[in-house]
């Protein structure tokens, strides 16, 4: 398995609640705060969720 940077480009504003949930269990606090994730199922599943709201590179 690898890594994989999450950067929050978007805000939430506007967007459910659900999503603003996911964004915080991902551990972004505010915009443009990257965090390094393993690239597991359950991190690419909330990924694919809220994919419009952020920036996702593999890191080597």
């Amino acid at each position: 398995m690898g890594k994989i940077s999450v950067t929050w480009k978007k805000s939430t504003i506007g967007y459910s609640q659900k999503q603003r949930r996911i964004i915080e269990s991902l551990g972004l606090r505010k915009l443009n705060h990257t965090v390094v994730h393993e690239d597991t199922d359950s991190i690419i599943g909330m990924l694919k969720k809220v994919g419009h709201l952020v920036e996702v590179t593999e890191v080597k």
